[in-house]
């Protein structure tokens, strides 16, 4: 085991099995993404919550790195949520229900076009923006991370990264207890997929390779997003105040939490397996079982 791959485990509290299972399934992907001519390449990955999406981004820059001396920076559409303030005016004068953040028409789109564009350009420094779930907010821009100069491979993950609208008529029957008691007349289903249908397809067309991991279905998500709780709250510590602990959610906020993404993320799973450029599937451990890459 290397230093960096030790690392790399290290800071994602992962047990060595990991890099087992990802030089079986992931090295091919490392050797079939190289970046050619003088423009950054840039990677999309889709995975429902908890699929373990920024671990692979982060598996990936580490590897990028170590066997290819390639320069790579991750980016979270999560670092990209409107601030809780601009989600507050949102939710009083659209909906109410897009104070909580992870739908389409809570991230600021035309910020993550323009760090990706000054990622690709690389002449001067890029501030990465960073969102801290704990705090429900976005980070100091003083707090953020920067990175300097040109990079090989940008690395776009979330859960609704390459997601595709849906019609009106599939909009018009609520799709669970979320849409039927607090969106009954579909206001807010229709506003968050008419910003899906606009500036984000605009960002996703940036992507030049998309990578999907493939839960088995839309029941694994809860315990997927327990466990990514659980791991927060570990990394905050006994030790952490009150207020850092305020963000993280219980099993039940878990429940009505998820059901924001639930018609989105059903979406994905049926129609983006077969344009996927390179998919993986999973089985409810969040085990690679099968891979088709095209």
């Amino acid at each position: 085991m290397t230093p960096a791959e030790q690392q790399f485990l290290t800071r994602n509290r992962l047990h060595e099995t990991y890099l087992r299972s990802a030089e079986k399934w992931f090295s091919p992907l490392l050797e079939k993404i190289q970046p050619g001519g003088d423009k950054a390449l840039i990677i999309g990955i889709n995975g429902s919550q908890g699929s373990g999406k920024s671990t692979l981004a982060d598996y990936l820059c580490t590897m990028f790195k170590e066997r290819h001396a390639l320069r790579s920076v991750s980016l979270s559409l999560d670092d990209f949520y409107l601030t809780q303030r601009e989600r507050q005016e949102l939710s009083k004068r659209v909906h109410p229900l897009l104070e909580t953040r992870g739908v389409p028409g809570t991230h600021d789109i035309p910020l993550a076009i323009q760090t990706i564009a000054q990622l690709v350009d690389g002449s001067g420094e890029t501030v990465v923006p960073r969102f801290d779930k704990s705090q429900d907010d976005r980070m100091p821009a003083a707090q953020c991370d920067t990175v300097n100069g040109p990079v090989d491979i940008i690395i776009l993950e979330g859960w609704c990264v390459g997601a595709k609208p849906q019609t009106e008529g599939q909009l018009i029957e609520p799709l669970n207890s979320l849409e039927a008691d607090r969106d009954p007349d579909g206001v807010w289903r229709n506003a968050v997929n008419q910003a899906l249908a606009g500036e984000y397809q605009t960002l996703f067309a940036l992507l030049d390779l998309l990578i999907m991991l493939q839960a088995p279905s839309f029941d694994t998500v809860f315990n997927w997003r327990l466990e990514q709780e659980e791991k927060m709250l570990a990394r905050l510590g006994d030790a952490a105040t009150k207020e850092q602990h305020q963000g993280i959610m219980s099993g039940n906020q878990i429940a009505q939490f998820i059901a924001h993404y639930q018609r989105i993320t059903e979406q994905s799973l049926a129609e983006m397996p077969e344009r996927a450029d390179h998919l993986y599937r999973l089985d409810p451990q969040r085990q690679i079982v099968n891979c088709v890459h095209r």
